[in-house]
């Protein structure tokens, strides 16, 4: 069987996980994520914000989350910004669209906004009542293309929303990884600060499922519930969810799974780099984009399975790697000793 660096989800969960939901499986709880383990996740997440305002709603999925966020913060006649990258514009099925609210696209190739690429729009959505408001701004961090964002491009970003009165919302499918790349300076507590809304991803971080949705503006929080609960999302045995982001967040676990995982990407980055191969973005967390030749890539999907992302000319093309938090060192490094085995040194 060929080994998968297609996704960051491909297995179930860390074992600690697993343990907890058999450990708890007999203990009669309250539903819909009023049970012991919900509240508890929820407090520690609260206290590593350090916001014990922000209201925190455990839902199943990045999709999800993105859906009822969303849906739930913009008027009918309001619309989200996004990176033409952004994961709500070619990965949800259309999903925003269907609750009636129009994606403005901007082009970016480090699939990172900026006011000055955001200004633009608003000034292009000026002939009111003509067009849709341009309300939300949606980010991601990890970014699709596996890049971050600084604490002084976030701090710019989240300033220029609030003086333009735009909500900012962050996707946090991989969080922990923008979070614990090697050059990332931004915090959990900042990234709070800053946003109206963010999400802690558990799905690709160890989880068997879920999300934390985050809510700091407290003008958002109210009935958001009511939201939840309309788009099919408020589980009964919501302490599936709950169980999941207690044992995450308790040592630490969530940011050491997503280090691992960053740590093992770098190490195929590395190896990659001594032998003179070029990248699509220079990226620092699980996610890496190099650029090989179409016959060395159909070598490697003899042996290890990956996405081909895009051409880049008739012979060369960039293909995705993905670590995960259970990626070990010897399918790193079986994949590491294939590339130097079909690449002479640089």
């Amino acid at each position: 069987m060929k080994f998968s660096f297609k996704n960051d989800y491909s297995e179930g969960c860390h074992p600690q996980i697993l343990q907890a939901l058999s450990d708890h499986n007999l203990n009669q709880q309250a539903g819909y994520g009023e049970d012991e383990y919900s509240l508890q996740a929820k407090e520690l997440i609260r206290k590593r914000i350090n916001n014990q305002d922000s209201d925190i709603y455990f839902v199943s999925g990045g999709t999800q989350a993105n859906l009822i966020v969303i849906s739930s913060v913009l008027k009918p006649y309001q619309c989200v910004v996004s990176a033409s990258t952004g994961h709500i514009l070619n990965n949800e099925t259309g999903a925003i669209e269907a609750t009636g609210h129009k994606i403005l696209s901007i082009e970016k190739e480090d699939g990172k906004l900026t006011p000055e690429d955001v200004m633009p729009v608003l000034e292009g959505h000026r002939n009111v009542p003509h067009q849709v408001m341009p309300k939300l701004v949606y980010i991601s961090n990890s970014t699709e293309l596996g890049t971050v964002y600084t604490l002084h491009e976030l701090e710019k970003l989240s300033a220029f929303c609030r003086e333009n009165n735009l909500y900012l919302f962050m996707d946090g499918a991989r969080l922990g990884h923008g979070l614990t790349a090697e050059i990332s300076d931004l915090t959990l507590e900042k990234v709070a600060e800053l946003t109206d809304i963010f999400y802690l991803g558990g799905t690709k971080n160890g989880a068997l499922l879920g999300e934390a949705v985050v809510i700091n503006n407290r003008s958002l929080q109210e009935d958001f519930a009511f939201n939840i609960k309309q788009k099919g999302a408020l589980l009964a045995k919501g302490r599936v969810l709950g169980i999941q982001f207690l044992e995450l967040m308790k040592n630490d676990l969530y940011f050491d799974l997503a280090r691992h995982a960053n740590q093992q990407a770098m190490k195929i980055k590395k190896a990659m780099g001594e032998r003179g191969v070029q990248f699509l973005s220079d990226t620092y967390t699980n996610q890496i984009f190099p650029i090989l030749s179409n016959n060395l890539i159909e070598k490697l999907s003899q042996k290890f399975d990956f996405y081909i992302w895009k051409k880049t000319d008739t012979d060369f093309s960039a293909i995705r790697l993905i670590t995960s938090w259970n990626t070990g060192d010897e399918e790193v490094s079986s994949f590491i000793e294939m590339i130097q085995s079909e690449i002479p040194e640089a």
